[in-house]
């Protein structure tokens, strides 16, 4: 039988870049947050040994340079598995969006293969499989709000984020994520970033103090290689806080009315943004649908 797996998009309610590191990453301390924008895995094991990866969105890869398809060599190559899989990507995330959308597909291929092939759920091994293929993809495993650390890989679980509806903005190009942080300069940093004042908010489900503290070391950088962005930013931050989407260019606002996010996602849609409107997630996203 075939195995589901829902890959669901994140937004950063924080995303603070404290260092550089030695290994060419960079020190973070990071809050994600799941959203119901998702894309779609279905996973069916073949007898021949052989990945084969079909996706909806003729613009992907679908071979080694995809994540999707590394994730499953990685797994297969690390248990010693001989069997194949026929992996069906159907994409809702928009790509190299700053949403994570490859690093979900990823993680949610690592979950839905453990199921397929009925392999020890052993969570140490998985988050170390996660790390290599990115470093978004351990948070992708279990989803909800989460704490992330390091280069954001190391992952404490949060008290869920009350919930928001959130409309996501993209001004119609991709951006690098390695060029956005290349362009950080020593000013950009946050060295000595609190976060308290979001955990705070956080566990005492304070709406009012979670907006008060919205914050993205990388806007700066994107802002200076890509003004767009901040243009629609601007936009946005007219109808409710907002902030950019990981490395960008997408940026998101948050809003506890339903009618407000609906008002602000049509009226931008109508001077031709693309936009989506969604909701957070308090649930951990492990275990499919």
């Amino acid at each position: 039988m075939p195995v589901c797996e829902k890959a669901y998009a994140k937004i950063n309610l924080v995303l603070a870049v404290t260092a550089r590191r030695t290994d060419g990453y960079h020190e973070l301390q990071t809050i994600y947050q799941n959203l119901t924008l998702h894309d779609t895995l279905q996973l069916t094991s073949l007898a021949e040994d052989k990945i084969i990866l079909t996706c909806d969105d003729p613009s992907l890869p679908v071979g080694p340079d995809n994540l999707v398809w590394r994730a499953a060599e990685r797994l297969k190559r690390f248990f010693r598995i001989s069997r194949g899989v026929h992996i069906k990507l159907q994409k809702r995330i928009p790509v190299a969006a700053g949403l994570a959308g490859g690093s979900s597909d990823a993680a949610a291929v690592l979950r839905g293969l453990v199921r397929l092939w009925h392999l020890p759920q052993d969570w140490e091994e998985l988050i170390q499989l996660a790390a290599e293929l990115g470093s978004d993809v351990p948070y992708c495993l279990f989803g909800g709000t989460a704490l992330g650390t390091g280069r954001g890989e190391k992952i404490t679980t949060l008290a869920p984020c009350p919930h928001f509806y959130v409309v996501l903005a993209n001004p119609g190009f991709k951006v690098k994520t390695a060029e956005i942080y290349h362009s950080l300069t020593e000013a950009d940093l946050e060295p000595g970033y609190d976060l308290t004042p979001m955990l705070r908010a956080l566990a005492c489900g304070d709406r009012n103090g979670i907006v008060a503290n919205l914050s993205n070391t990388l806007e700066a950088a994107a802002f200076r290689l890509s003004p767009a962005i901040r243009t629609l930013k601007d936009k946005l931050a007219q109808k409710a806080p907002s902030l950019m989407c990981g490395s960008g260019p997408t940026v998101f606002a948050l809003f506890t009315a339903q009618e407000e996010a609906e008002e602000a996602a049509l009226s931008l849609r109508r001077e031709g943004t693309a936009v989506w409107l969604t909701e957070t997630i308090s649930q951990p996203t492990a275990g499919g649908e």
